[in-house]
């Protein structure tokens, strides 16, 4: 009995009368409380290595450096760049925060939706943005989602996809950014849910709710149902940012009846007000969002909101040769890699771009319409004599037929 009464913890030196538990070694004991302590040194230590290891891989800039790397690959878009830039700096700047400042003041994220009409460049700026951070960044089609137990992707797909492009690394897939393409095609259907469930509306923005705001989720790494025997990887989402991004057809007239209800009544005017009728997104807010059919919910949980301007004449003349990664350098590029100069009058970039307007084909439709041109060029040039290809604006009249314009048109 002496014996025991003499024991003590080794490191703190307290009877063994004096503590809960002591633990005995090959040549020294320790204490519950010395355990306690222990214990949270290591989970600092740890918070604090991750906390390092993340500020090692991830290439964060200031919002100006990051808005100047997206003016070198996207044109125009001022707005949307800016709030992008200020959104992903805080979200990583939340990222880099100690314990001590979470005790402190915990920053919540900065989930962005993004509203535009198709080939505006809603997913090309998260892609870019995703290219400058060096993070793992996927894209997913919101249409292919349903409720789970019904025929098509469950929510938690999504996270499979950003595993892949993480390489089955969870650290690294945790720190990255998801691209939910089409948000606007899960808007609620109607408002009486009486007649069909809603598998792929309504449903689906409650199951993305927990998954946008942050929680641990089992993911099966090559999608659930056609492999059910595999192990689930358990990946918390607080630290993924996610960027939403949709065509939102239709948005447009209710902005307007909006805007147009602030002029009923005596005294009313618009005139100090002006509204551009040929943007209307730009006037977008929240509660249109919740007329078009989101959730109250899901809106609160994706707070950065922003809008893509409608691609002009201008704005499409310059993405056919000014950005680092320009359609026109492409081609450029393609035909140099086999020895071929290849060059076009600014007659003929007028008249792809005149085409793109009139059939309305958007950033993707000039691709479309150079590719159109330059088909014949690329099969019979490569391998041959001829060492140069001018194009001119009688060239690409004589490719684009209207057959062919046609075709494009369907396909857009």
């Amino acid at each position: 009995m002496s014996k025991e009464q003499d024991l003590q913890c080794s490191f703190c030196g307290r009877k063994k009368s004096e503590t809960d538990l002591l633990i005995a070694g090959m040549d020294a004991h320790i204490c519950d409380k010395c355990i306690e302590q222990a214990h949270g040194i290591v989970e600092e230590e740890v918070a604090e290595a991750k906390s390092t290891s993340l500020s090692n891989d991830l290439i964060l800039k200031k919002p100006k450096e990051i808005k100047d790397f997206l003016d070198e690959y996207i044109i125009g878009q001022d707005q949307t760049k800016k709030a992008m830039s200020v959104a992903v700096y805080n979200h990583y700047k939340r990222l880099l925060q100690t314990k001590s400042d979470v005790n402190e003041v915990e920053i919540e994220k900065s989930n962005i939706v993004l509203v535009g009409d198709t080939g505006t460049g809603k997913t090309l700026v998260a892609r870019t943005i995703a290219k400058m951070l060096n993070v793992p960044f996927s894209i997913v089609d919101a249409t292919v989602l349903t409720q789970a137990g019904y025929v098509g992707e469950d929510v938690e797909s999504i996270l499979s996809r950003l595993l892949q492009a993480a390489d089955y690394d969870v650290e690294k897939a945790e720190k990255g950014i998801v691209f939910i393409d089409e948000i606007d095609k899960i808007a609620r259907k109607g408002d009486n849910p009486s007649i069909t469930r809603d598998v792929s509306g309504e449903g689906v923005q409650q199951a993305l709710l927990k998954l946008l705001e942050g929680t641990v989720v089992n993911v099966a790494p090559k999608g659930g149902r056609k492999h059910p025997e595999q192990k689930f990887i358990q990946v918390d989402t607080k630290d993924i940012l996610f960027v939403a991004g949709g065509a939102f057809s239709g948005i447009d007239r209710i902005i307007s009846k909006r805007l147009n209800r602030q002029a009923v009544g005596f005294g009313a005017s618009l005139e100090d007000d002006k509204i551009d009728e040929e943007n209307l997104l730009q006037y977008i807010i929240p509660s249109d969002l919740k007329s078009f059919g989101l959730i109250p919910e899901i809106i609160g949980r994706l707070p950065v909101l922003s809008y893509m301007n409608p691609l002009d004449a201008k704005t499409l003349r310059a993405i056919l040769t000014e950005p680092k990664n320009s359609i026109i350098k492409q081609y450029t590029k393609l035909f140099s890699m086999d020895d071929v100069a290849f060059s076009i009058e600014e007659e003929a970039l007028q008249y792809i771009v005149d085409k793109a307007v009139q059939y309305k084909l958007g950033a993707r439709g000039l691709r479309s319409l150079c590719e159109a041109i330059l088909t014949d060029a690329m099969f019979e040039l490569p391998g041959s004599e001829i060492k140069e290809l001018l194009v001119t604006k009688e060239y690409a009249e004589h490719k684009l037929t209207n057959t062919t314009l046609k075709k494009l048109k369907a396909a857009s």
